[in-house]
């Protein structure tokens, strides 16, 4: 979220010294991230120590941080916990949001600075211990399972049929608008493509795995002296391993090395395994098609966002780009032309 919600700060202020016990001493809103339903703080305590405070509205669900916690708690060291509440609770309830507090870890994602060889190695390597990860029956009933639904493949060629017959008097939705009816044909190929693998998956009932599901270059946070975090668990699920295997190479991480350097060097931390090729390419052109389909539905159903809706444009146009997600989806592909 790039502008900040109407809570006030003092108000989020006082329900972090009351539901956390930190009496803080200043709070300032950051402006980071592409999801609408997410503000975040820095906020500092009375004796100095920084923390990091995430409000979370909509679709909150306590495994985006059960799950984080217990990862942590087991030794994954590339995960950032979340801090407990006086009650117990790692979450608490403010308004329309819950308010979840972190340790400010000071760095940059992956947009802001590019990982080094080292952090692509310690970043397969934390995802193989995630992915091998045997959780509690009581924790692992509450991750959501892989049904390859069909839900945002419907929703963006419903947005297409929309721009073909409504008008829009914000200018945002309107270029939108411009842009899907430029784009058709290749976003029905994307829907096409990625349907007809749902149905292969689905057929087959591969192996699940705990998953994070939106690993991407804003979700990894580095820091000087080399350590690397993997942040923002709202979505975990249980899904092949492909599901997080798709990053390495798959344009998720911008331009910056070419995608088989990106590859070697993760698998160089995740070690031996067997990629599915159908899994693989499914997640690629899902991953474009649930993008589309989100920043589709936030533009054109809504005229809310205010400079969050030029910036959701910017991500959706970037998948097209030459050499983007796109197109390493079709290069990338080895179902033998079949999709």
């Amino acid at each position: 979220m790039l502008e900040s919600p109407s809570l006030s700060e003092d108000t989020i202020a006082a329900c972090v010294q009351d539901a956390f016990g930190l009496r803080v001493a200043q709070i300032a809103f950051l402006p980071l991230g592409a999801d609408m339903n997410t503000a975040v703080y820095r906020a500092l305590a009375e004796d100095g120590t920084p923390y990091f405070v995430k409000l979370r509205r909509a679709d909150f669900d306590e495994v985006a941080v059960s799950l984080p916690k217990f990862l942590s708690v087991r030794g994954i060291e590339q995960i950032i916990p979340p801090l407990a509440t006086r009650a117990g609770r790692l979450w608490a309830d403010l308004d329309s949001y819950k308010v979840i507090l972190y340790p400010f870890i000071e760095g940059h994602n992956g947009y802001e600075a590019a990982l080094a060889d080292q952090q692509w190695v310690d970043l397969g390597a934390a995802l193989r211990r995630i992915h091998a990860a045997e959780l509690p029956a009581a924790l692992a009933n509450l991750i959501p399972q892989e049904t390859y639904s069909s839900r945002w493949r419907e929703s963006a060629s419903a947005s297409l049929a929309r721009v073909e017959k409504d008008t829009w008097s914000d200018p945002v939705a309107g270029r939108l608008a411009e842009f899907l009816k430029a784009r058709r044909a290749e976003v029905l190929d994307l829907v096409g493509r990625a349907g007809r693998l749902a149905q292969v998956l689905q057929a087959r009932s591969p192996e699940l795995a705990v998953c994070h599901s939106d690993i991407h270059a804003g979700n990894v946070l580095t820091v000087r002296g080399g350590a690397l975090y993997i942040v923002d668990w709202d979505n975990p699920i249980l899904a092949p391993k492909e599901r997080d295997l798709m990053v390495a190479g798959g344009g998720q991480f911008g331009s910056r090395r070419a995608p088989q350097e990106e590859e070697l060097l993760f698998y160089r931390g995740y070690g031996p395994t067997t990629v599915d090729p159908y899994a693989l390419a499914y997640y690629r052109y899902e991953r474009i098609v649930d993008d589309i389909a989100v920043f589709c539905e936030q533009l054109l159903l809504s005229d809310e966002g205010g400079a969050d809706r030029e910036q959701s444009l910017r991500y959706l146009e970037s998948n097209f780009l030459p050499g983007g997600t796109i197109d390493i989806a079709y290069r990338s592909d080895r179902t033998a032309g079949w999709a």
